[in-house]
């Protein structure tokens, strides 16, 4: 293999036109991704039949006590941030299609474990096993997409992928508005709610079965021939649907052979790093600080649980949408601006949030909450895929996204404290502090990306 060849690939792949066979290869691994959603996304919604049953409380008397929600959450963070810290590494080095298989598997097993438990120290130790799976899909998910779809549809990309995967929020909103307050068959409700999630260890074997290997990853390993049949028989579909013979490859980048751990550290890539490392301690204050906590910072606005419930999941409905809203800007506007008006809107309805009692204003300000973040939150999963080569990427990735999951562990704690002590005006002052950090580190340091391949962005 020469770097000519593995750039040779990108070239190809990057001037293919969005035919249905892209979008159905990006919708296959967000069919994936819709699973590890729903399994990131129960730990709010879960919560008050967590408390119902006394495992859990809502806040814990000591800042960093086990006992309550938050100690809850930051199980599942504790466990992301080692699969995405120590074990990013696994995609660039067993493959894409592998990872993602096992990787789903592995978290579907341990929340269905989790879903037995009685007592909070149990609860606590499966939810950190499930995290571990997570955070290793996470990342490679993001290095999935990005390596396969062509450079000027990266963005629309990630807005699909994350359409497909937030339509999860209100499926499990829903579930847990049903079940949560009932026992169905002297089995609690939120036990059900796990559960079910975990059909998703069905699906991916069917998943798996559709989606080839990354080629770049392939040619990246010397493995060219078989780089060169996945991309002949995807270049040959896509003429097929375009009508058309397919654009001039244009010409190859050149691409070093092997990568390394020290290399995200190099003059080439440093700033980046560190760009991405502050970006990600904040922006999951801001995303998680909301979407973990919906039904109690309902609840100490005043609102019962059955009806925190009902207007979470009104609420959830939203998710969806950000993205698929996001997706008429998302190859237009450069990524870095679409981050950054993402986050200011954040800090302003989550004040708004902060001052009303009325159910529909209440019911407004998170729609927009909702949609704000996850507006931000497909914007930055292809951006930080963007800034690496793919020698390094999954490594990359999982590196500076580890930060956010060691945050959340974090700002978990901090958030119950604020809102036992100064209520909901404390947390979301909290949260706005937070994203304005974000708009500074992405607003003043973060590369342009727009229309570049990703060869060209790694240089």
């Amino acid at each position: 293999m020469t770097p000519w060849q593995t750039g040779n690939i990108g070239a190809r792949l990057d001037r293919l036109p969005a035919t249905r066979s892209i979008w159905v290869l990006v919708g296959l691994l967000s069919l994936g991704g819709f699973f590890e959603f729903y399994d990131l996304f129960f730990t709010g919604y879960v919560a008050p039949g967590l408390m119902r049953e006394h495992i859990l409380t809502p806040t814990t008397p000591g800042l960093f006590g086990t006992s309550g929600i938050a100690g809850f959450i930051a199980a599942l963070f504790s466990g992301l941030f080692v699969g995405t810290m120590a074990f990013g590494f696994v995609a660039d080095r067993f493959g894409r299609r592998t990872i993602f298989t096992y990787s789903l598997l592995w978290y579907s097993a341990a929340s269905i474990v989790m879903a037995l438990q009685n007592d909070a120290t149990s609860l606590l130790i499966w939810r950190f096993i499930a995290g571990i799976g997570i955070g290793v899909e996470l990342v490679t998910i993001d290095t999935y997409i990005s390596e396969f779809v062509p450079k000027g549809l990266r963005g629309r990309a990630f807005a699909f992928n994350q359409t497909i995967q937030f339509a999860v929020v209100p499926v499990v909103a829903f579930l847990s508005y049903q079940l949560v307050p009932l026992d169905p068959f002297g089995f609690a409700g939120w036990r059900w709610v796990v559960l079910i999630g975990s059909v998703g260890a069905v699906a991916v074997w069917f998943i798996r079965r559709a989606v080839p290997e990354s080629p770049r990853w392939l040619a990246a390993h010397g493995r060219v021939a078989e780089a060169e049949a996945i991309v002949s028989a995807l270049e040959a579909r896509v003429q097929a649907e375009h009508g058309a013979p397919l654009p001039p490859v244009g010409a190859p980048d050149k691409v070093a052979p092997s990568g390394h751990f020290t290399e995200m550290f190099s003059p080439a890539y440093r700033s980046r790093t560190a760009m991405l490392v502050v970006f990600q301690i904040f922006q999951t204050v801001g995303f998680y600080g909301f979407a973990n906590w919906v039904p109690t910072l309902l609840i100490k606005q005043g609102i019962t649980t059955t009806s925190s419930l009902a207007y979470t999941f009104i609420i959830a409905i939203a998710a969806p949408f950000g993205p698929a809203v996001g997706s008429l800007l998302a190859d237009r506007v450069e990524r870095k601006w679409m981050i950054v008006g993402a986050a200011g809107t954040i800090a302003v309805f989550g004040l708004l949030f902060s001052q009303v009692a009325a159910p529909a204003l209440l019911i407004l300000c998170g729609v927009m909450l909702t949609m704000s973040s996850n507006v931000m939150s497909f914007s930055f999963h292809a951006y930080q895929a963007e800034l690496y080569p793919t020698r390094i990427r999954a490594l990359a990735v999982g590196f500076v996204y580890s930060f956010s999951r060691l945050s959340a562990v974090f700002s978990a704690f901090f958030i119950a404290f604020f809102l036992r002590d100064y209520g909901t005006v404390g947390v979301f002052t909290f949260i706005g502090g937070s994203m304005v950090m974000v708009m500074l580190s992405i607003g003043v340091f973060g590369p342009s990306v727009k229309d570049r391949s990703l060869e060209a962005i790694s240089h």
